[in-house]
């Protein structure tokens, strides 16, 4: 087995253990992660005329997003606190064509797309800062919007790029 294919987060013993990185240097580091949470497209009309009525829907799963990248350590036991430099989440609709959201069209689904880029300068990535800010998003949307839709499906959760350390670069094919 290669150092790479090595679970790091297992000592010798088969015990977990959260993986020593004081002799690793700081480096800039930056993940992105993405996901997607697919809804009627009602729902998708209700979020993106701001009259949900829990409030502005993105606007507070952007803050979630944010929160969940801060208190990833909180929440996964092995991960390391982390001082971020940087926690972007953006949003993308794609909304049902117009004769889909009449009905016309059998299946017809509105989704919302999150992303979550994080950065820091440390010893250790923040892949899974990312991927909790997306998942904590897209879970707040869900939160939000579940009164008119329990159907919403999260989906497609991933690590789409990471830059920094000694893994190098990685980007995820599409």
């Amino acid at each position: 087995m290669s150092s790479s294919s090595v679970l790091t987060h297992f000592d010798g013993q088969g015990q977990a253990h959260m993986v020593d990185v004081a002799a690793k240097p700081a480096t800039h580091r930056i993940a992105v992660a993405q996901g997607r949470i697919v809804m009627n497209p009602a729902t998708l009309v209700l979020i993106l005329a701001g009259s949900a009525k829990k409030g502005d829907v993105l606007g507070i799963a952007r803050v979630a997003g944010i929160m969940a990248a801060k208190k990833t350590s909180d929440l996964i036991p092995l991960c390391h606190p982390l001082a971020l430099t940087r926690v972007a989440i953006d949003f993308a609709a794609t909304p049902a064509t117009p004769a889909q959201a009449a009905g016309l069209a059998e299946g017809a689904k509105g989704v919302v797309t999150c992303s979550a880029t994080v950065e820091t300068v440390g010893p250790t990535g923040v892949e899974m800062e990312a991927l909790s800010a997306v998942t904590v998003a897209l879970l707040t949307i869900y939160d939000m919007c579940k009164a008119v839709d329990r159907g919403m499906t999260i989906t497609d959760v991933k690590l789409m790029e990471k830059q920094g350390g000694k893994s190098g670069h990685f980007v995820a094919s599409r």
